[in-house]
């Protein structure tokens, strides 16, 4: 099984930074994505951004410019997936999820649908204050 952990949440105020990190291991297919989502009170589920193996990445409109997606060499056993929040705003405050796909993801649209991926971390929680 794949086990997915996300941390580094925490409160920060309007315009500072944080950086997330999701630990993904256990995984050893050649092809794969990892993807964050977040999901703020009475909302739905919504996606952020995802990393492909081969690093090709996709943001949300509404995160673009400001969030970025990395991760780092590992092999596909163990992995770390990055996600630096800059420029936050109150509206970023959620709850946020890494989860992984077996699989690419190809498309923005298609990295926002939660039945795309197989396997869901606990989520960690963003608070940007005004």
């Amino acid at each position: 099984d794949v086990q997915l952990q996300a941390f580094g949440g925490g409160l920060v105020q309007a315009g500072g930074s944080l950086r997330l990190s999701c630990a993904a291991s256990g995984f050893i297919f050649d092809d794969y994505a990892i993807g964050w989502f977040r999901q703020a009170p009475g909302k739905e589920r919504e996606g952020v951004s995802c990393i492909n193996r081969d690093g090709s990445t996709y943001y949300a409109d509404s995160v673009k410019g400001r969030f970025t997606i990395s991760s780092n060499n590992a092999t596909n056993a163990e992995k770390l997936v990055y996600l630096q929040m800059n420029s936050l705003k109150p509206e970023d405050t959620a709850v946020y999820y890494c989860a992984y796909k077996w699989g690419r993801i190809s498309t923005a649209q298609q990295m926002n649908v939660l039945n795309e991926y197989d396997y869901w971390g606990q989520g960690t929680q963003v608070t940007v204050s005004s």
